[in-house]
């Protein structure tokens, strides 16, 4: 413990700066401003996990973007139509997102987003030996056949630098004794490096900051789930957030009860004590994942001190995918008939 109190105090208390204000951004800024006034609100998400059933939930989305189209007399609305509507709210949300930003540097940044995910489900598949699949996305920088044939062919050039050494070391992370976890924690690993990378390209503090943030909170992540399955793995947490690995590996050595104090001279305290509290009772990783998503939601709220810019753009893109998210995990926890307390436990 005496080593890890010697660590460097992170110099802000609760969140990092935004950065400052870029006055070619006036228009943009007013448009998702307006925008954001006609998401749903913390009452419209919280009725909706308090349904009765799907139907009913889905029913509190009439009035909203996300409005249902009317079922046919004397039949049920269905979860397929439901979740046709949120895949076509995220791509409009996301079309809306390129169309606005200036910075189009920007845009093929957050498009890499889908294009990790596309690599992680191709080496998976790959690996694993298992045939390739068809349910990319296609909303990243590499058109989705291209992964295909980078992998039938094994011919790796066709994809960017940063992408072919993530395959290189998901590959050799894997073979090493044939885990599925490396290729994630590899990947994951090259993706944390190269956002990080150009967010010092575009001198933006805002992603900076924000790259930073998902580091701590998949390292978080990372180290609650370690210890729950009493896991050997070691050297998986990612570099380059907020938190000094040391902290992050002493956490797996302490007991749960322990983890939070462990973490009182960082701004992550609350979300490591409630996240462990939360495993040590009820062998779930909900409230951490709710603590999670919180802190980083708190954080891109922070824009709302920015008059014009990107960071109200980036932002409003995040939240607005989160909203579609948190709709889509309701929805499908009443189709399965999932308990309202452990909805509630994860949204609120």
């Amino acid at each position: 413990m005496a080593k890890v109190a010697k660590q460097p105090v992170i110099d802000f208390y609760t969140y990092p700066p935004v950065g400052t204000d870029d006055w070619r951004y006036v228009f943009q800024t007013a448009q998702v401003r307006v925008l954001e006034m006609q998401m749903l609100s913390p009452a419209a998400l919280l009725d909706m996990a308090n349904a009765e059933n799907f139907e009913q939930a889905a029913g509190f989305l009439a009035a909203t973007e996300y409005a249902p189209p009317p079922a046919p007399a004397g039949s049920k609305q269905g979860f397929a139509e439901m979740e046709n509507i949120l895949r076509l709210r995220r791509t409009a949300v996301r079309e809306l997102f390129a169309e606005l930003m200036i910075d189009k540097p920007i845009v093929e940044l957050f498009k890499t987003r889908d294009d990790f995910a596309n690599l992680r489900l191709a080496v998976r598949q790959t690996l694993t030996e298992k045939p390739l699949g068809t349910d990319y996305s296609n909303d990243g920088n590499v058109p989705p056949e291209i992964f295909e044939e980078v992998f039938i062919e094994e011919n790796y050039d066709l994809l960017p630098d940063y992408m072919a050494e993530a395959v290189e070391r998901a590959v050799l992370a894997y073979y090493q004794n044939k885990d599925i976890r490396q290729i994630d924690f590899a990947i994951d690993s090259v993706q944390a490096e190269y956002n990080l990378k150009i967010a010092h390209q575009l001198k933006s503090i805002f992603l900076l900051g924000l790259f930073r943030i998902q580091i701590d909170l998949t390292n978080i992540r990372t180290m609650l789930r370690i210890k729950f399955t009493g896991s050997e793995l070691r050297n998986v947490f990612l570099k380059g957030g907020f938190i000094d690995l040391e902290r992050l590996s002493h956490g797996l050595d302490v007991g749960y009860e322990a983890a939070g104090p462990l973490f009182f001279v960082t701004p992550y305290h609350e979300v490591v004590q409630a996240g462990a509290n939360y495993v040590m009772s009820n062998k779930s990783f909900l409230r951490a994942e709710q603590q999670c998503a919180e802190f980083f939601t708190g954080y891109i709220r922070t824009t709302i001190q920015i008059t014009v810019g990107p960071q109200p753009l980036i932002a409003f893109l995040l939240m607005k995918e989160s909203e579609i998210r948190t709709v889509r995990l309701i929805l499908t926890a009443k189709k399965n008939f999932l308990d309202t307390k452990l909805i509630l436990d994860r949204i609120s």
